[in-house]
């Protein structure tokens, strides 16, 4: 089984019922690990839109990494995600952060992330259950690099839950 990190992220509607329900959702594709808090974080690039609700969760799963993305994009839409604006509100929002220590330049899909390291909004809810995990691009640990993610008022995160519970 590969390990995954997921990011999950919602700024319409109850966000965190969003989140309840895409968690119980991705139980389906294999075995939920860790979860972490979570995260509210104002949107970026496109501000004028709710502030995001986000977390990560660990996933143990027999789907390769096409197969894996195939299977969100489909539970996005069996969850009622409409296509929009790039950037734009969504529902639920459900991407593959890291797979195993697999490197993948696809045109479908790109693993590392490719905005992961720059992202405080994942970072930091991946920091929660991937501290020592190494990213498999940069070479550091998913700790040092939200540790070394410099300051922005842009990208801020506040603790909103402990637990989706």
């Amino acid at each position: 089984m590969a390990s995954v990190y997921l990011g999950l992220g919602t700024n319409l509607g109850d966000r965190q019922a969003n989140l309840r329900i895409a968690v119980d959702a991705l139980a389906r594709l294999g075995r939920i690990g860790g979860q972490s808090r979570l995260y509210e974080t104002a949107p970026l690039y496109v501000t004028d839109q709710p502030a995001f609700l986000n977390m990560a969760v660990a996933l143990a799963t027999d789907l390769a990494p096409l197969d894996l993305l195939a299977r969100l994009k489909g539970l996005e839409q069996e969850l009622g995600r409409v296509a929009s604006r790039r950037y734009g509100p969504r529902l639920i929002d459900l991407d593959i952060l890291l797979y195993d220590d697999v490197v993948l330049d696809h045109p479908d899909l790109t693993i590392p992330h490719p905005r992961l390291c720059e992202r405080r909004f994942a970072l930091a809810p991946l920091a929660d259950i991937a501290d020592t995990v190494l990213h498999p691009r940069a070479g550091i640990t998913i700790g040092r690099l939200l540790a070394d993610l410099p300051d922005s008022a842009d990208d801020q995160v506040i603790v909103a839950a402990q637990s989706l519970t």
